[in-house]
């Protein structure tokens, strides 16, 4: 038997930074379960808004507006889920023909642009937010939804990447055990 950490060991070196980065990964699995139901929310809700208005000819004053909610709300809190994934843009064409050590090198130069549009969403839309939340901001339509709900998925869509990011690179780096189940080729993709 070997003790953790050595050269013969199946363990990391680094078990307790593996297990914040397991919970990270879980964090925004979660989320991204969570958020499954509403794109069938938001499916089924235009599909009633189509059939009421063209089969009964009565139009409903929520379901644009709620769509659209729901659907910014998916868009931005799915953001940590698809980097868990390895799911965000990028140009596959090129990314594709690279070797594995390239795409790591060319992931961690863009590393400093990802964490500052995360940073940036936390900051300036909690700052959105709070203001929104304050003024008691609403769209102004018949409906007249409160707004700073989904001010709120702002930054906290920030926080979820940053943390993705944060796992995703660390396990690039060799400092993390890869994800069970995770192919090499799937790594490198911050």
């Amino acid at each position: 038997m070997t003790a953790p950490g050595s050269a013969g060991s199946a363990r990391p070196a680094r078990p307790s930074l593996t297990a914040v980065c397991d919970r990270i990964d879980a964090l925004n699995e979660g989320v991204g379960w969570l958020l499954g139901p509403v794109i069938v929310f938001v499916s089924v809700s235009i599909l009633y808004e189509v059939v009421s208005r063209g089969v009964f000819s009565v139009a409903t004053l929520w379901v644009n507006e709620g769509t659209v909610y729901a659907s910014a709300a998916v868009y931005l809190l799915a953001g940590g889920y698809a980097a868990l994934h390895r799911r965000h843009v990028r140009i596959d064409a090129i990314f594709g023909l690279l070797s594995e050590t390239a795409r790591k090198r060319l992931d961690l130069i863009a590393l400093p642009f990802l964490i500052g549009y995360a940073l940036t969403l936390v900051v300036v839309g909690g700052q959105m937010a709070f203001s929104s939340l304050l003024q008691g901001e609403s769209t102004g339509t018949p409906w007249n939804p409160p707004i700073w709900p989904l001010k709120f998925c702002i930054p906290l869509a920030g926080v979820l990447l940053l943390l993705q990011v944060l796992s995703n690179t660390l396990r690039d780096l060799g400092i993390v055990e890869t994800r069970r189940g995770e192919r090499a080729s799937e790594q490198g993709a911050l």
